[in-house]
């Protein structure tokens, strides 16, 4: 019998489990976590929903502005995360 997954390791594998990528054993293993783990349940659960939901919405342009302070906000991120190293 194959140890029950930790719910990290779920989470590392959701994006994958949600996209029906993942190898049947690998899928075999995240359902039955989620048989006996409630949290990952809801975790899994909302994520499909939400993700469901805004497929059927149309795109909305970013405005300029908010794309211009976006790229200015990740830019000081990364430079400081080098400046850390």
């Amino acid at each position: 019998m194959t140890p029950l997954l930790t719910c990290k390791q779920f989470l590392d594998e959701l994006s994958d489990y949600l996209d029906e990528t993942t190898a049947s054993e690998v899928r075999e293993s995240l359902e039955r976590h989620l048989s006996e783990c409630p949290n990952c349940w809801v975790i899994c659960d909302t994520t499909r929903k939400t993700i469901q939901i805004y497929r059927g919405m149309d795109p909305v342009p970013v405005p300029d502005a908010v794309h211009t302070r976006l790229m200015a906000a990740l830019e000081k991120k990364k430079q400081a995360a080098r400046a850390k190293r």
